[in-house]
């Protein structure tokens, strides 16, 4: 057994106002390329929407601006044919508002004998990364219910990769991720109002939005511990802990062949929670966090606990799509709200969101046009005004990507000019796509790419939300700028796996770290699809009330948005 050494997690004081650090001290597992191999190749299809238009090959050509589209039917296939037998790990689809809700992605080497490497019934559209792996010439998918009834389907792209994504890499050479999706086993666990459920699986999901706690009724004593199997016998090389506040100050890594005989390959008397990369060795089927000493009146609580090694029988999660290069020139999606005066925002792309806002905000937002609409000179216009509506005295307007386009790492930007007043509050954020199948705020995550509030335009926030820092606690940036109600500015972030960059007219303005968040704030969870929003608040526990002053009807003008990959 080689002497253990643990990477410990760097402290820092005061986080908002400062720009966040690089991290190198956790050891990053090495990425193996990933190969687009479908570009170029042979496409077919069932059909095509119009003669000369929307053909197969459309969906292959590289270019995000042309499309396949079939006719206006349910069942309809697409596929391509790869040129040779090729080892495939995923498929990217870039779907156009017209995608499927239910389908099918099969391989064949032959072209004849087919076998289904994937299925759903909840698709969402947007862009899809999907974990389909094995040996196929022809990758082919069946589509057979339609998310919009009067037409048919269409993509921009689909995608077949061949190799490793880098998304559960190996520490070192050889090794990987052992513990995902492996039976789990806890002293105990908490199921209430509170963590509903935090069951030991929770902690081997490759989900850092969700954990494992003890229970609150019987559990917040010492010992605590929680255990995974394997499959096989497993040399572990590394673990990594991503603690919730509820650590362990003194716990001990254990393996074991048979769940009942253990042995210690590391142990600490000094833990301090959040991320703890432990570079140790042993051997077993079983590894077990044994806790001894709690960091306080609580119990023991992990949003993840990761076993790297060989051997075991693993199993890989899903693959995330390739990180892009900076600077990000595809175009994926964009709208110039190009429209003629008073016309709505199209809705192929945007749904109003209409309803009772949060936050302690005064107005409606509204699905009228009145409250959303271009102003024919090449702008999206929402409006505030005072006006009596479902029992208050504001309106104003809401507008998401939520069922349209969900983007997950690439360049979210748009320019926009913001209204003065006290007690105005336009925003440019994303929220994580899995709100829309009930995950929670905020366990699904928000990005606040602009916030600027009326009582002064000479200073703007971006800001992330999470389990662990969220609302007044987001972790972000405040900076002061140019008055930015005189005209129009560019807000934008630039996403991949390693953080997000934050831009003001092409400065950056904060850079949010993968490594600085685990190691300070807790889970980063933005490793995910996200929508786009638009709005403009009035009044709420941020921007304050507004006054006599506030003027009305006040406008958040939208040049444009766009996303790049």
């Amino acid at each position: 057994m080689t002497s253990p050494v643990l990477v410990r997690p760097l402290r820092i004081a005061a986080l908002v106002g400062l720009f966040a650090a690089y991290l190198v001290a956790t050891i990053q597992p090495a990425q193996a390329a990933e190969v687009l191999v479908s570009q170029g190749k042979t496409a077919t299809a069932s059909s095509s929407e119009a003669a000369g238009a929307y053909q197969a090959a459309e969906a292959v050509d590289g270019n995000a601006g042309t499309r396949w589209a079939s006719a206006f039917s349910a069942a309809q296939w697409w596929q391509v044919d790869l040129g040779a037998t090729t080892a495939v790990s995923r498929v990217a689809i870039n779907w156009e508002a017209a995608y499927a809700k239910a389908f099918t992605i099969q391989f064949s080497t032959d072209g004849s004998n087919y076998t289904q490497a994937y299925a759903t019934t909840t698709g969402t559209g947007g862009q899809q990364s999907i974990a389909a792996t094995g040996n196929a010439r022809y990758v082919r998918i069946n589509l057979s219910q339609r998310a919009l009834e009067a037409y048919g389907y269409s993509f921009w792209e689909f995608q077949v990769y061949s190799g490793d994504g880098g998304t559960t890499p190996p520490p070192t050479g050889g090794t990987r991720l052992l513990s995902y999706n492996k039976p789990a086993q806890a002293s105990t666990w908490q199921n209430d109002v509170n963590c509903n459920p935090c069951s030991p699986d929770k902690a081997f999901d490759n989900d850092p939005a969700s954990r494992w706690a003890t229970s609150s009724t019987n559990g917040w004593v010492d010992p605590g511990w929680i255990s995974v199997d394997l499959g096989a016998t497993a040399q572990i090389s590394q673990v990594v802990l991503q603690w919730d506040p509820a650590y362990g100050k003194a716990y001990q890594l254990q393996t074991s062949a048979d769940n009942a005989n253990w042995t210690t390959f590391y142990s600490t008397t000094t833990g301090d929670g959040l991320k703890d990369v432990i570079n140790a060795t042993g051997t077993g089927r079983y590894v077990r966090l044994y806790g001894t000493a709690r960091s306080g009146p609580y119990g023991y609580s992990l949003w993840e606990f990761s076993v790297y090694g060989t051997g075991g029988n693993p199993t890989a999660p899903p693959a995330k799509p390739a990180d892009p290069t900076f600077p990000a020139t595809r175009l994926v999606f964009s709208d110039e709200f190009n429209g003629a005066a008073g016309a709505k925002p199209d809705q192929a792309k945007w749904t109003y969101d209409p309803g009772v806002p949060q936050n302690g905000e005064i107005q409606y937002y509204t699905p009228n046009s009145e409250n959303a609409q271009m102003n024919g000179q090449g702008s999206l216009v929402i409006e505030a005004r005072r006006q009596d509506y479902q029992g208050r005295q504001y309106t104003s307007a809401r507008m998401n990507t939520s069922n349209k386009f969900h983007v997950q790492y690439g360049r979210v930007e748009a320019r926009v000019k913001v209204p003065k007043g006290n007690g105005l509050w336009p925003a440019f954020w994303m929220m994580g796509a899995d709100f829309l199948t009930g995950r929670p705020w905020p366990y699904n995550g928000e990005i606040d790419i602009m916030e600027v509030l009326g009582r002064n335009t000479s200073e703007a926030y971006s800001t992330l939300h999470a389990p662990a820092y969220n609302g007044a606690g987001g972790y972000g940036q405040k900076y002061a700028t140019a008055d930015l109600s005189q005209d129009f500015h560019v807000w934008a972030v630039e996403w991949d796996s390693k953080g997000m960059r934050f831009l003001l007219d092409g400065n950056q303005v904060f850079y949010a770290s993968k490594e600085t968040v685990e190691n300070t704030r807790g889970p980063w969870i933005y490793d995910h699809p996200f929508y786009v929003i638009l709005n403009l608040a009035v009044g709420g526990d941020f921007p304050g009330p507004i006054d006599a002053s506030t003027p009305f009807p006040s406008q958040m003008l939208v040049d444009y948005v766009r996303v790049y990959q």
